[in-house]
């Protein structure tokens, strides 16, 4: 039986999909590093700029995990246990991942209490926490998100042309409802900030019309934070 055009779409735009919400992630954690790095260095950041950004990474990055978990994997590993075992032999890496997630939320809502009660006294003490948790726990977010799609893209190229027909509407729904849909302006200028990704056009369709209308508007917000975090480019992006 012939396969569908629609049906062959479908199955070319898993990978590119799940590969782009991967490197929202990675390019994320780059985004609030490299602000965490000049806040420790004593340059200029705007800490509610930083505060409000790292706070959507950690749920990105929380809820986009969790709803794979929850959705995309078992999918996949009904179609193939074997080669899935090996993913799911990393899952003291996601059980890390989501540990130093907890303790950035907890360093950043540290920070976030001594912003909002002080003035330019506290300055010092604000960077200080920065350099003490903030920043060494925004590294390893990096690091852990880096080290879990190295590992899992590879097998995810390898499995993905191999779906059986009849599973692709089925996958790729539960791609569709992984997606978080949360910071549509760092969604937006991610998906094109140092270059546009393949899966652009996939992940963007996931928003309503009335906010990819918006798509100047949410090009010109992102623009404004990297300028409030004094970020110029985005540094060990992917």
């Amino acid at each position: 039986m012939a396969v569908s055009p629609a049906l062959k779409s479908d199955r070319s735009r898993i990978y590119e999909e799940l590969t782009a919400g991967h490197a929202l992630m990675r390019r994320g954690a780059a985004l609030v590093v490299t602000a965490f790095t000049r806040l420790a260095d004593g340059e200029p950041v705007d800490v509610r700029t930083l505060i409000a950004t790292t706070r959507w990474l950690i749920d990105f990055v929380g809820t986009q995990r969790a709803s794979e978990v929850r959705l995309f994997w078992p999918v996949l590993r009904e179609l193939f246990p074997g080669p899935v075992a090996e993913i799911d032999r990393t899952v003291a890496e996601r059980d890390a991942l989501e540990a130093e997630l907890h303790a950035l939320d907890r360093s950043v809502n540290a920070i976030a209490a001594r912003e909002v009660t002080g003035g330019r006294a506290e300055a010092l003490a604000i960077i200080s926490q920065a350099t003490m948790s903030g920043l060494p726990s925004a590294q390893r977010v990096r690091t852990l998100v880096n080290t879990y799609f190295d590992e899992e893209e590879p097998v995810l190229a390898e499995l993905v042309p191999r779906v059986p027909d009849r599973e692709v509407a089925r996958l790729r729904c539960a791609i569709v409802q992984s997606a978080p849909r949360t910071g549509p302006h760092l969604v937006f200028g991610l998906l094109e900030d140092p270059d546009r990704l393949p899966g652009h056009t996939a992940l963007m369709s996931r928003f309503p019309a009335s906010v990819r209308l918006l798509r100047p508007v949410m090009l010109a917000r992102y623009r404004s934070v990297k300028r409030a975090l004094g970020v110029a480019e985005l540094e060990g992006a992917r």
